[in-house]
């Protein structure tokens, strides 16, 4: 089943595809073999079903790659398999009663640059496919600093560690930038933080010194001599809190950065925010709700899926303040983003992975203009007004 769902999205990239390929030494027998229409790359799709070894599944990546052959390994399993981030690999659900398509739940992300840390993302096999191919997303390493990814939301959300993503160029630029912009930062506070130990450590030698050389006096000393030494000792005293108040001060100015920063940040967050209030006042409270049952129907009449439409519908800023809309059914999964604001798309390199719904041409036309052309975005053609 997994296998035909394959080789269909592959045939529906304008790509040739095969079954049960095997490689001229033997050495390989693909599941799905795509080839393009000149003839130049194949891409194999594995069907990986039973259990596989980190090693093994390394090895048989490496012999495809030693014919010139890319791969993607594809999980059915209900859990994520332990080679998810070893080789270019995702998870998958089937269709069931309500969901009538198989969804890419694992191993696709984007890189959220306002949070610095990598989003899971869900799509539909089929698009995904297309995106492969097109070379519209790759395999992507996680940076060090960015393995961990936040699973859920609310009080049931967990962390786990992905060192591989298949992923846009954007996401990956996003991840680089924010990686020089933090390693940036580290070696300033390193190096502030260098300079007041060695001026620290330089007058605490110089002090050294003194007091040494201070020892060596005479046995007898005149009161002119011990003043002298009472007034080096008081000025010892007197640098050592001078150093203790410089450290404060050092302390305290690196506490005000890093408020400033939090401060430009929520600045930058309260700017975005009035942004989206602005876009969202366009839309009362009634035309919101008769834009959220038109997107449940449109699901319904163009894809046999259910959707569901929140009580209380809520945009979501790594979503550029659209409204997620989900499926309904066991894997519930994300289906659209319900008109994101245009001014704010650039700050979400996440949403160019989800099918955008907007309510007519001219929000269509303002979300392409900013949008990577492979977008999705679908218009609902309803009135600006009087519509409820």
């Amino acid at each position: 089943m997994l296998k035909l769902e394959l080789a269909s999205a592959v045939r529906s990239a304008g790509w040739h595809a095969a079954l049960e390929v095997a490689g001229g030494d033997g050495a390989w027998r693909a599941d799905v073999m795509a080839s393009s229409p000149d003839g130049n790359r194949r891409i194999a799709w594995e069907a990986q079903l039973s259990p596989i070894t980190d090693r093994d599944i390394l090895a048989r990546t490496g012999r495809y790659a030693a014919e010139g052959v890319g791969v993607c390994w594809v999980s059915p399993g209900p859990k994520e398999p332990r080679w998810i981030d070893v080789v270019p690999a995702v998870q998958v659900s089937a269709p069931d009663e309500r969901e009538q398509c198989w969804r890419v739940v694992d191993g696709l992300g984007g890189f959220n640059a306002a949070a610095g840390m990598w989003e899971f993302q869900q799509q539909q096999l089929g698009r995904f496919v297309g995106w492969v191919l097109s070379g519209s997303v790759t395999s992507v390493r996680s940076l060090p600093h960015y393995t961990s990814v936040q699973r859920g939301a609310g009080l049931d959300h967990d962390y786990v560690q992905r060192r591989l993503w298949w992923t846009s160029a954007r996401s990956e630029r996003a991840q680089s930038e924010h990686d020089r912009s933090r390693q940036r930062e580290a070696e300033r506070a390193a190096s502030a933080r260098q300079e007041a130990a060695d001026r620290c450590a330089s007058r605490q030698q110089q002090a050294l010194q003194r007091s040494r050389k201070s020892r060596h006096v005479p046995a007898l000393e005149d009161e002119a001599t011990r003043r002298a030494r009472a007034q080096e000792q008081r000025r010892l005293e007197q640098e050592q809190r001078r150093l203790k108040q410089e450290r404060r001060r050092l302390e305290q100015e690196q506490r005000r950065r890093y408020e400033q920063e939090a401060a430009k940040r929520k600045e930058l967050s309260g700017r975005a925010l009035e942004t989206a209030r602005a876009w969202w006042q366009e839309v009362p409270p009634p035309q919101r709700a008769g834009m959220l049952a038109a997107v449940a129907e449109r699901a319904w009449h163009d894809e046999q899926v259910r959707v569901e439409i929140p009580r209380h519908p809520e945009a979501a800023e790594s979503f550029a303040y659209g409204i997620p809309v989900f499926t309904t059914g066991r894997m519930r999964a994300l289906y659209a983003i319900v008109r994101p604001c245009p001014e704010l798309a650039v700050l979400s390199p996440q949403l160019e992975f989800q099918h955008i719904m907007v309510r007519d041409e001219q929000e269509a036309g303002q979300l392409a203009e900013v949008m990577p052309p492979r977008v999705r975005i679908t218009h609902l053609g309803l009135p600006r007004r009087g519509h409820s």
